[in-house]
């Protein structure tokens, strides 16, 4: 692995540790208007993300090798979006909207699950950067070094507002700034395990990577759909999720086209 791929999918990881750092400059609670426009910005980067950087990417590859492109594609992305969906229904978390924890029943902490609801938004994400970096990698796809990092900057902006959602209620729960940013942290820490497997499995089996890359693409429209947008529009101020959205698909869109 190169310095570019090791920089590459350890930008999102950075995001998510500079936005959890904002729990040593925030005193009170993150402003709801603020907290809803986050939301559906990340929800709209990251349905840009899955269209440009991987779904139309995985259709184009396809389209190279096999008559039917679409199948790659259809199969990926369901298959992707079955995945999130037996992680989420399996693993105890809680998410700061709720006060009901998901998943399988578990005696933990409200914390620990604040932590895991986070940390399951996060693995799609990994995937994601991972298999654009495996394509530069592989040398004989259309994706390039400049694309696969539009994408990983589009997460890390992404992840600057999730890592400060998640350390700032966890302050409020009682937890010291200093393990509420740590606990926050280390929410982001799968994104580059995620991305390091995912560029592993597609060294040994490259004819995969139009299906991982649907497979990523599934797997974020899961958490876009099941999680964030529904958090963002829950209660008042939804019409300004509804902004963060547009602005956030805006930019990805604008990240990918001027850099891919």
């Amino acid at each position: 692995m190169n310095q570019n791929t090791l920089l590459g999918i350890l930008i999102p990881f950075a995001g998510t540790t500079l936005g959890s750092a904002m729990v040593f400059f925030m005193k009170k609670e993150m402003n709801l208007r603020l907290q809803k426009f986050l939301l559906g910005f990340a929800a709209g980067v990251m349905m840009a993300a899955s269209v440009w950087s991987l779904l139309i990417p995985s259709i184009d590859m396809a389209s190279e090798r096999e008559a039917a492109a679409w199948i790659p594609a259809a199969s990926g992305f369901l298959l992707g979006m079955g995945f999130l969906l037996l992680l989420d229904t399996l693993t105890p978390h809680l998410h700061f909207t709720e006060e009901k924890p998901e998943g399988m029943p578990a005696h933990l902490k409200k914390t620990t699950m604040l932590v895991l609801a986070v940390t399951l938004h996060n693995i799609p994400e990994g995937m994601a950067v991972g298999v654009t970096f495996a394509g530069v990698l592989s040398e004989n796809t259309m994706m390039t070094l400049a694309g696969a990092f539009a994408l990983s900057i589009g997460i890390a902006v992404q992840n600057f507002p999730e890592g400060a959602i998640i350390s700032m209620p966890l302050k409020s729960q009682g937890l010291s700034k200093v393990r509420a940013f740590a606990y926050g942290s280390l929410s982001g820490i799968v994104e580059p395990a995620a991305a390091l497997i995912t560029i592993l499995l597609t060294g040994l089996v490259l004819p995969l990577l139009p299906y991982l890359l649907s497979f990523a693409a599934g797997a974020m429209i899961y958490v876009v759909v099941e999680e964030l947008i529904p958090e963002a529009q829950t209660g008042e101020h939804s019409n300004i999720s509804t902004i963060g959205v547009a602005a956030g698909f805006a930019l990805m869109m604008i990240l990918d086209v001027a850099l891919g």
